[in-house]
């Protein structure tokens, strides 16, 4: 059974070399930041960091103030990342059960979390043999590694596959108002008939970051919400990700303070139909059918 997750999920892939490169204390205190208010799931890889974000997430969060019991700790496996930590001739994906079991138990290691709540298969493999799997999870779980298994990346028949050998609990796959493919392609509309919990990265997609005809046309709707929802445009973005029935939860990339206080509070704003299809309109560039 899946645990409950905070209403957005705090993705830690920026905290190290890849980008925001925070030292022990930074991570210390945005874990306790994020904590305090009401961001209690974190979202990590093997691979973030060129392998190296886990073990320190793992120093900040034993120097925190935070019990683990008040924490939900994501990971990934399944990427073998070409650089000089893993200095393969070419980046591919490895599932076979030994492998996913000396992951995720290096995962909690490094992380200094006991277990990991959610373990993830980060990416679909063309060689992946579903009975491997089950069997790497079957013993995590008695071993209580993990708490939970899903998946990311994965399409609906890529689950059903993994389905007919373990439950999948959470899929985590690119969704956004930029990125409308799941509301189309029968994933989520697979999520919701299986039980399984949609996790989206980049939420909040091209919005603003492009600057073409679809995103000035999402920000003239935006802005005639945010006095009606007294919001920002940031969370008009993930509270209709939020709206839809599959209990979509966003993942964050933000390392930002303010975003992340604004982010925690989307869950409490409910658009109309109306609203919701004024955005959905504006991002497709046309009316629905």
């Amino acid at each position: 059974m899946i645990n409950s997750f905070s209403s957005v999920i705090v993705g830690c892939m920026d905290w190290g070399s890849w980008r925001r490169n925070f030292d022990t204390g930074q991570m210390t205190e945005l874990i306790e930041f994020c904590v305090d208010h009401g961001l209690s799931s974190f979202d990590h890889a093997d691979i973030y960091g060129d392998y190296t974000v886990e073990g320190q997430f793992g120093k900040a969060l034993s120097r925190s103030k935070v019990d683990r019991s008040e924490l939900q700790i994501i990971s990934k496996c399944g990427i073998q990342y070409a650089c000089e930590a893993r200095p393969h001739s070419v980046k591919h994906y490895q599932y076979d059960a030994a492998y996913i079991i000396e992951s995720a138990e290096r995962s909690v290691e490094l992380l200094q979390c006991d277990y990991l709540d959610l373990f993830l298969l980060r990416r679909p493999s063309p060689l992946m043999r579903p009975e491997a799997i089950a069997e790497a999870i079957t013993v995590l779980k008695e071993k209580g590694v993990i708490r939970s298994f899903g998946v990311s990346n994965f399409t609906p028949s890529q689950t059903a596959l993994i389905q007919t050998k373990t439950e999948v609990v959470a899929n985590q796959i690119q969704c956004s108002m930029t990125h409308l493919s799941p509301f189309f392609d029968g994933s989520l509309d697979h999520m919701m008939t299986h039980g399984i919990l949609p996790m989206a990265w980049s939420p909040v997609g091209d919005v603003f970051k492009d600057k073409g005809e679809a995103a000035h046309r999402i920000h003239t709707v935006l802005s005639s919400l945010c006095a009606i929802y007294g919001a920002t445009k940031d969370q008009l973005v993930l509270a209709w990700l939020m709206a839809h029935p599959a209990g979509i939860v966003p993942v964050i990339g933000t390392t930002q303070k303010e975003r992340l206080a604004l982010a925690a509070k989307a869950s409490t704003i409910k658009l109309s139909e109306v609203h919701w299809f004024e955005l959905l309109v504006a991002s497709q560039g046309h009316k629905v059918p």
